[in-house]
């Protein structure tokens, strides 16, 4: 029996699963409705698992029938704190929390692969674990579940996905190398002193030289890096003053750093504090940096990217391979992929007449779900296939 033969079976079962799922979101850390959710679903298809101590998060396997090396295959759970203006029947029930990026749908698809891989269980070459992790919207999810029993370090090979708003429903992407980039969060606490509106030569300006910094930060990209080196450095807040006849002394600002090369994060933290802690100094000010890793750079490595590939030709056919230009936004997917083989593929979600047209994290975004089902299947093959290619080697080896 063949996934594609079956995949079509499932399509109305992701589907109703997706939307349930969608009309109960719950933020980072908060995933416990959800994560019962899943295991009385995987209850249902008989298939162990473990809840991690938190009661957020399962780590479920199905072994095959013959022995062999394990793959993992991994859905996020969690939403994030939007309020939804959908007006469809399965809109978010929970007032400011909303399933804005999709993980409703990946959730849905990992199941979906579960009971695929099921009606071929005689055909799997080893184990295949079915990762639901919370907390990827705050960058730490993955970490977490990383280090929440053995079932990383057992595994050979990981795989996951994104849907994606700007393919074509149907369409899916695979390539190897860098697709979406690491991910660093910053604050500044920008110290000087307060004086009238009327005599700023008896403070230090706060709100000049939070400007002077913002100014000062954008030579960092410009100088510093070739122009063929993808990197973004970017001021998304500034807080300062609270009345219009007095010079602030203090100010914050916020923003983010993107970036595809791992070893450029050393040097841009080395950078920005220069200029910061210098530019202020220049003022007679002083400024304080809180600096936050939140993903590293995501890249898809060769092997595991072709076997994808092979996946989605195989069970949806070629023409549903897609190009796609890698993207600045952020996965904590990358976490895994630190010390294992893995991939990452983009689902296409894009349909207008299902108003699936609105970006990630809008409080209109949509998704045509009817295609969920082609990603499970593609999913379940990605798992028999890699298992079927590593099969006469040793399981224990890494």
């Amino acid at each position: 029996m063949e996934i594609r033969d079956i995949k079509d079976s499932y399509q109305g079962y992701v589907q109703r699963l997706r939307r349930e799922l969608h009309e109960q979101p719950e933020l980072s850390y908060q995933e416990f409705e959800t994560t019962k959710r899943i295991a009385r679903e995987l209850d249902d298809m008989g298939i162990p698992y473990e809840i991690t101590d938190r009661n957020i998060g399962i780590v479920a396997w199905i072994d095959g029938d013959m022995p062999g090396k394990t793959v993992a295959l991994r859905a996020d759970i969690d939403g994030l704190p939007v309020q939804e203006t959908n007006t469809f029947d399965f809109a978010s029930k929970q007032d400011g929390v909303m399933h804005a990026c999709g993980h409703d749908g990946h959730t849905a698809i990992v199941l979906g692969a579960a009971r695929m891989l099921l009606e071929v269980k005689n055909r799997i070459q080893g184990r295949v674990y079915l990762i639901f992790q919370p907390a990827e919207e705050v960058g730490t999810g993955a970490e977490f579940m990383r280090t929440y029993g053995d079932w990383y370090e057992k595994t050979d090979c990981i795989f996951g996905g994104h849907v994606w708003v700007d393919l074509p429903a149907g369409k899916v992407n695979i390539e190897a190398g860098p697709r979406m980039a690491a991910t660093d969060k910053w604050t500044v606490k920008i110290t000087g002193k307060n004086a009238h509106g009327s005599r700023p030569h008896e403070g230090i300006d706060s709100v000049l030289v939070a400007s002077a910094i913002v100014m000062n930060l954008q030579s960092i990209v410009s100088r510093n890096y070739s122009a063929l080196d993808s990197v973004v450095l970017s001021v998304t807040r500034i807080t300062s003053g609270n009345t219009w006849n007095v010079v602030p002394g203090e100010a914050e600002l916020e923003g983010t750093s993107r970036y595809f090369r791992r070893e450029v994060r050393p040097d841009i933290m080395e950078k920005f504090e220069r200029i910061v802690k210098n530019t202020a100094a220049a003022y007679g000010a002083t400024a304080t940096i809180e600096y936050q890793h939140v993903a590293w750079p995501l890249i898809n490595e060769e092997e595991p990217s072709q076997v994808g590939v092979e996946a989605v030709a195989a069970v949806l056919g070629e023409e549903a391979l897609a190009p796609m230009e890698k993207i600045m936004a952020g996965e904590d997917f990358a976490t895994y992929q630190l010390d294992k083989p893995s991939s990452f593929a983009f689902v296409g979600i894009a349909n207008p007449e299902v108003g699936a047209v609105y970006a990630h994290h809008n409080n209109n975004f949509n998704m045509d779900d009817s295609v969920l089902s082609d990603a499970s299947a593609v999913y379940a093959e990605f798992a028999l296939r890699w298992l079927d290619k590593h099969a006469n080697e040793d399981p224990s080896a890494q």
